[in-house]
């Protein structure tokens, strides 16, 4: 048992105070975590390349092909266990998470080993951003101000990767992430209208390409 079964709202320490709403809530998709965080598809190129490299360097050494496949297959077994801890994890986090939307914060609630509750009010963010990648889903760093500096150790995986000195928290692989990129847009622009600040410029073209991260808010002035 873990200190959220009690949640009130899954993904919430407590209900929603009078005049926060629910914008939306969800979970990254795991196919895409274990394939971006998890680096799924390199382990198995780095193996794919250990297999051909010890097929080429037994053939030219004069080992024939029952020779060859021995240590081969030994590497194959290594290879399908290493990605499978893979995905494993990638579901253990995806399934773990949530991530909750309001129109006046962002909370993110993961932890596989250790639970884990991030509550980010909208004051606190000084920027966001969103990649799209092929398959539809987003990555979305947030950019936090100097005096709400976080763990990258406390946050990963949902954390912008290099981003070791100054950590962004990120919401990783997002299902839908045009639609949702495009809600935080809209929902950072009218708190930051409301609030009296700077208008900030939201990008409000479609976000189509994979590649690179854009920027949804801008720091206000």
């Amino acid at each position: 048992m873990s200190e959220f079964d009690s949640e009130p709202v899954s993904g919430l320490p407590e209900r929603l105070p009078e005049g926060e709403s629910l914008l939306w809530q969800g979970q990254p998709a795991w196919r895409s975590l274990a394939i971006r965080a998890f680096h799924i598809r390199k382990i198995a190129l780095y193996f794919a390349f250990l297999v051909a490299a010890q097929a080429v360097v037994s053939f030219s050494s004069g080992t024939g092909l029952a020779g060859a496949m021995k240590p081969a297959l030994w590497l194959v077994t290594f290879a399908i266990a290493a990605c499978a801890i893979a995905a494993l994890l990638a579901w253990l986090y995806a399934r773990t998470t949530v991530y909750t939307l309001t129109n006046r914060r962002i909370v993110m609630r993961y932890g596989a080993a250790l639970p884990m509750a991030l509550n980010l009010p909208f004051r606190e963010i000084a920027a966001a951003a969103a990649a799209i990648h092929a398959d539809g889903t987003a990555d979305i760093p947030l950019a936090i101000n100097s005096n709400g500096r976080i763990s990258y150790v406390h946050l990963w995986p949902h954390a912008r990767p290099w981003r070791l000195n100054r950590p962004e928290p990120m919401l990783r692989s997002v299902p839908d992430g045009a639609r949702i990129a495009a809600l935080l847009a809209s929902a950072l622009a009218a708190y930051h209208g409301m609030a009296a600040q700077t208008a900030i410029e939201v990008n409000r073209a479609p976000l189509a390409k994979p590649e690179p991260t854009r920027p949804l808010a801008p720091a206000a002035a």
